[in-house]
């Protein structure tokens, strides 16, 4: 059986279902698992060896030059000559149902009540029934599937094996973890500001967990933010631009990530590494907690179905709160 995944962003979204690969794997040994990504995240999945191709479009172009529509439709026809047996969307927008429609004939996805866009559910043939408010990782492992005729547990979720992978990771990353010292991650970064916890306060962890503290950054703004922090407290050290390879090695190397509900504090559960995820206005339905991944929620009420831009209550939250959390989960070497 040959079948296509389609998820194309971002990139904690495509981790979420990233899971699902290793469970169907063990349900159908057999099967070839193709998956559709836009170019930019195509990295995270690298090296995964239940993944047979990873084939990229770049739809996020298209806002700037809708001429490269034509580009990007005889791309996926090309990849449709691999004649699927199925094709299961996971993410359930207009764009991608579209795209899964012209990968195949037989293609799988929510159904109306279960995705914000409900026209995408027009383009299935099979449909999946999960409340759009309930856990993300347990709505990805149902649409992925529910269409091969199996399920996937919670309890096969909590027991799963870590699943990304890196293929010679940059040799002078290693320099950065000490030997017998912890190393904590900070994710100080989002696509929203609101979503940021704020820079002063993960100084402030820093300062009191008194371990190499090591600062990601994707962009100038991040990277200048990553600058002050370090200026602040000698434990804080800025991290060189990391291409997705060189990310997944940093986290699967680190004691605990600390960070903001984006993608790559989201490694550390894929890599079965503790973390702590800081939320303001987004639902910690978007992950699973575990005995080494916690979350923290400011005080705020989330609607899942409107998420508030404006919602700054991540600001509130005790960074002590944090400090406690994380010294409990650190090992022992050092507290």
């Amino acid at each position: 059986m040959h079948i296509a995944i389609v998820k194309l962003s971002a990139l904690g979204d495509i981790i979420h279902a990233m899971v699902a690969l290793q469970f169907i794997k063990q349900h159908v040994p057999d099967i070839e698992i193709d998956w559709i990504v836009e170019e930019r995240f195509a990295g995270i999945l690298h090296n995964n060896p239940d993944i047979s191709q990873i084939l990229t479009v770049n739809l996020k172009a298209l806002k700037n030059n809708k001429l490269a529509i034509f580009q990007e439709i005889k791309k996926i026809r090309q990849y449709a000559k691999n004649h699927y047996d199925l094709v299961i969307d996971a993410q359930g927008l207009i764009k991608s149902a579209i795209t899964a429609r012209l990968l195949g004939k037989r293609v799988a996805g929510f159904d109306q009540n279960s995705i914000r866009e409900k026209a995408a559910s027009w383009f299935y043939d099979v449909k999946v029934a999960c409340a759009y408010d309930e856990n993300t990782i347990d709505r990805n492992a149902l649409v992925l599937s529910a269409p091969l005729g199996f399920g996937i547990t919670s309890t096969d979720i909590l027991g799963k094996k870590p699943f990304l992978y890196t293929d010679n990771a940059n040799p002078e990353l290693g320099a950065l973890f000490p030997k017998n010292r912890n190393t904590v991650v900070f994710v100080t970064g989002s696509t929203w500001e609101s979503r940021n916890y704020p820079p002063e306060k993960f100084v402030k962890i820093a300062q009191n967990l008194s371990v190499p503290c090591l600062t990601l950054w994707g962009n100038e703004q991040e990277k200048i933010k990553a600058d002050w922090m370090s200026s602040q407290c000698a434990n804080i050290k800025v991290m060189p631009k990391l291409d997705l390879n060189d990310l997944k090695a940093v986290i699967a190397r680190t004691d605990l990530v600390i960070g903001n509900d984006t993608g790559p504090t989201h490694m550390a559960w894929a890599l079965n590494k503790p973390s702590i995820t800081v939320f303001g206005p987004t639902p910690i339905s978007r992950v699973y907690q575990t005995d080494i991944n916690k979350v923290i929620k400011s005080h705020s009420t989330v609607n899942p179905y409107k998420l508030n831009r404006e919602d700054y209550s991540i600001r509130d939250i005790d960074e002590h709160e944090i400090i406690e959390l994380a010294k409990h989960l650190l090992p022992n070497r050092t507290h």
